[in-house]
């Protein structure tokens, strides 16, 4: 309408510098609402698909024990995704974005037909990370990395995959178990995951068989080195002695367990006491884990400042 005034007017009418203002003001100020809308109508989508699986997640949570890492994972991941922020040089890539959460919603469909919850859930930290780049880009993944990550590990691992790794770390559990007891002379009869005792038998269960720990301490290796490492290097060295820290320490577990059910009481080998003996070993198992990382980190400094004394 200003522009058509002018032309109206001619040249030889002023326009009021008010009017210009209020014209000016006009034609600058978004819709109410407007850039808010793609958010919300993401979101909308995201808990339409997504809800159902998300709450069963939390429930799985919540009742069962060799899930409930994730109560401890999920919030973190949020909390240090909101802490990192956003990167200033992010851009958005909207072709890439769409592409992963097509895949995202075809993961979730296929999944649903199968009935696996695994993938169902995977295919949730998928779409979130098909929004990120959809509206900041692959740069904002890669700022994002730790925050991804503790979310894909606080999805529990499915029951195929469980029972396949439970059974030959129970065998490990209870050889080095017996071991360690026959070191101390005490008589063991080791068949399978059953270590005989005189006048009793221990059963290395797959509750006992150090699975649980093992994924606590990789998910608690990836949190500690990216926090408090600097080098990838550094980083895939402390993921990898998780795993031999769980499977030593739980086979110590076994043998302490044999060891004072022998000389004292059956009464360790079951109930609250063997729970409990359990707890203190995997504060056992996080104290190693986070000596570890402090010795590489001791490392990342030092080796820095030998190779440039030598140059």
């Amino acid at each position: 309408m200003l522009l058509a005034d002018a032309l109206l007017a001619g040249p030889d009418v002023a326009i009021p510098p008010s009017r210009l203002g209020r014209a000016s003001d006009e034609g600058s100020r978004p819709a109410i609402g407007g850039d808010r809308l793609p958010a919300w109508l993401t979101a909308i989508g995201w808990v339409a698909l997504f809800a159902q699986p998300f709450l069963s997640l939390v429930s799985d949570w919540w009742n069962l024990s060799e899930a409930g890492h994730g109560l401890l994972l999920a919030p973190l991941a949020v909390w240090l995704a909101w802490r990192s922020g956003i990167d200033p040089r992010a851009r958005p890539n909207r072709a890439a974005g769409c592409a992963i959460l097509i895949v995202a919603v075809i993961l979730r469909y296929l999944s649903s037909l199968a009935a696996e919850s695994f993938i169902t859930r995977e295919a949730m930290v998928v779409a979130l990370g098909g929004l990120t780049i959809y509206y900041h880009g692959t740069r904002q993944i890669v700022r994002w990395w730790l925050p991804f990550v503790l979310a894909i590990l606080a999805v529990p691992l499915p029951e195929i995959i469980t029972q396949t790794l439970a059974l030959p770390l129970q065998f490990d559990a209870s050889r080095l178990g017996a071991w360690l007891l026959n070191s101390r002379h005490v008589p063991v009869q080791l068949s399978g995951n059953i270590i005989g005792l005189p006048g009793r038998q221990l059963f290395v269960t797959e509750a006992c068989s150090g699975l649980r720990s093992l994924t606590a301490l990789i998910s608690l290796a990836v949190l500690l080195g990216g926090v408090g490492l600097v080098r990838p290097a550094s980083r895939i060295v402390l993921l990898g002695l998780a795993v031999p820290i769980a499977i030593v320490l739980n086979g110590l577990r076994v043998f302490v367990t044999g060891f004072l059910v022998y000389f004292l009481s059956p009464s360790y080998g079951e109930g609250f006491l063997h729970a409990t003996e359990g707890w203190l070993f995997f504060i056992v198992s996080f104290c190693a884990l986070a000596l570890a990382k402090g010795m590489i980190a001791v490392a990342e400094r030092y080796i820095p400042r030998r190779a440039h004394a030598h140059v």
